[in-house]
């Protein structure tokens, strides 16, 4: 369990998860995920299958620029439309740069000389209109592209108002009337905004501003009706891509392979490691035949994945490449895994603390909700690079003694002695070391639990069985699990096709592909997940 994780964190994201992976687990559900691993089962054993289930490869080729950018459009596409479907709190908002930034610098500049150009214009005598006639054909674009394909009337009338060849020639005679070009757009503005900007629309009605600064308003609150505009699309398109969403990804990550044969390098060296570790275990690798004969144990394909995915969530992997099937989901992959390499720890300490001082502080749930929640608190943002383990369980080590002194105190036990408390925090500052055996159980403890959910098609019944240990922190690990398992059911059923088809060519490279080959029965059931 490394307390320390390196790799950055994904900027796209991730808030409520917890009601993300209820839904998304719902839609897995309905999608027919059992017919899409039988597929993926089928590619096992015949070099037949159809298009649909078997993801096609090419030979390396050196790739054109237009098909860089084709392959970037369709990532783009396949990651926002992965998006919606998972959060349900997604929506897009207004591009912010950082304050300090170059980009923001250089953005602010630009805006700042189109506007003094437009103040120097229209303070000239006679008035300049260059400047002004660009900003009113941009808002006639904007507002136009607001309509409904059936409003036509209201469309007329933008385009009525806003005819730019009489503006031109109004222009040239110094007859723009460009205050009332103002209110008119402010008025259809407050037509077609959303009723949260209705107090937006007031303001800019109300303003003595004068007329740049004014246009300059008009702007920011454009660019905030196009995000609402985004918005109640992406609502109105959810239940549509919820219902071909598997299909969808799967289509398009097929022609990002085939345009970028590369594309599953990473996702071939993630699986092909979890065989190799399979392949590796302790476990007897032969078995006799019914002829007597020895032969060697093909692991499951879904064993291989479950193993794949169960290293993602509790070991270093997050340090190397991340798969690229899994790209999506970065975000919230690398939250549940900081998430539980804090709920380990915390386990970890409690456990420690009842093994040492045992009776006087048995039974006694409020000690213990208080000392998990300190321990919590102290412990959170481990995952950062710059977070300091060995001195925060230094100062949980002194927390924790002075919270059992008080506790032993007040029932009439004697306080801690010196030597106890140094034994105390030398074992809780140990759990650092790899081979801590309090560490290496709860370690053990939770993947023997997340692998139990992987491999049972009805995880859901299980996520209560938390195994003996790790009953401090089961309200996490339900929730945890609940994710986890959540997003696994849903990648399979998007990418097992492509699963299949490398751990098909990973085992029957140097051989043609068996009709079968020994499968366990519980990696069978996970079809059905």
């Amino acid at each position: 369990m490394p307390l320390n994780d390196e790799r950055p964190t994904s900027t796209s994201s991730g808030e409520d998860q917890g009601s993300d992976v209820e839904s998304s687990s719902e839609r897995c559900d309905s999608m027919t995920l059992a017919s899409d691993l039988d597929c993926s089962r089928e590619s096992f054993s015949s070099d037949c299958s159809s298009k649909h289930c078997t993801p096609s490869s090419s030979p390396p080729k050196t790739l054109t620029l237009d098909e860089v950018m084709d392959a970037g459009r369709d990532l783009f596409n396949l990651s926002l439309s992965h998006e919606i479907v998972v959060n349900q709190s997604f929506r897009m908002e207004l591009n912010t740069i950082p304050q300090d930034s170059l980009g923001k610098m250089v953005r602010d500049n630009l805006h700042k000389a189109f506007w003094d150009i437009l103040e120097a214009e229209l303070n000239d005598d006679p008035p300049e209109y260059g400047q002004a006639i660009k900003l009113l054909e941009e808002i006639r674009a904007i507002l136009l592209s607001f309509l409904n394909p059936g409003a036509n009337r209201m469309r007329t009338q933008i385009m009525e108002v806003l005819d730019m060849d009489l503006i031109r020639q109004q222009a040239d005679n110094d007859a723009v009337d460009i205050q009332g070009l103002a209110s008119y757009i402010i008025t259809t503005m407050g037509k077609m905004c959303a009723p949260v900007r209705d107090e937006e629309i007031k303001k800019l009605r109300e303003s003595t501003l004068n007329i740049v600064a004014l246009f300059r308003e008009i702007f920011r609150v454009l660019d905030l009706m196009k995000a609402d505009i985004v918005n109640i699309t992406i609502e109105q398109l959810r239940p549509v891509l919820q219902r071909h969403s598997v299909e969808y990804e799967r289509a398009t990550f097929q022609r990002i392979l085939d345009k970028t044969p590369s594309a599953l390098d990473h996702t071939t060296s993630w699986i092909k490691s979890s065989l190799e570790e399979l392949q590796s275990a302790t476990i007897p690798k032969e078995q006799a035949d019914g002829d007597g004969k020895r032969q060697q144990v093909v692991p499951g394909p879904f064993q291989v994945i479950n193993v794949a995915f169960l290293r993602i969530l509790t070991g270093d992997f997050f340090k190397g490449p991340l798969p690229e099937t899994l790209a999506t989901d970065e975000t919230r992959l690398l939250e549940i895994h900081w998430q539980l390499q804090q709920c380990q720890a915390v386990n970890e300490v409690l456990l420690i603390v009842y093994s040492t001082i045992g009776g006087p502080i048995q039974g006694l749930p409020s000690l213990s909700d208080r000392l998990k929640r300190m321990i919590s608190v102290l412990l959170d943002g481990m995952h950062r690079p710059d977070f300091n383990v060995q001195e925060s369980l230094e100062g949980i080590s002194a927390q924790i003694c002075c919270e059992l002194n008080k506790s032993l105190t007040e029932r009439n036990y004697p306080a801690l002695t010196p030597a106890l408390q140094a034994t105390l925090m030398g074992q809780i500052c140990s759990i650092t070391q790899k081979d801590n055996p309090i560490r290496t159980l709860v370690e053990d403890r939770v993947q023997l639990y997340f692998m139990a959910l992987l491999s049972d098609p009805k995880s859901q019944l299980k996520l209560e069985q938390v195994p003996a240990g790790l009953t401090a922190i089961k309200p996490e690990l339900t929730l945890l699990g609940a994710k986890f398992v959540s997003l696994v059911n849903y990648n399979k059923s998007v990418y097992g096709p492509f699963y299949a088809d490398i751990i098909r060519k990973l085992l029957f490279s140097n051989s043609p592909p068996a009709a079968s080959f020994p499968q366990d029965t519980a990696q069978d059931s996970v079809t059905h997940n």
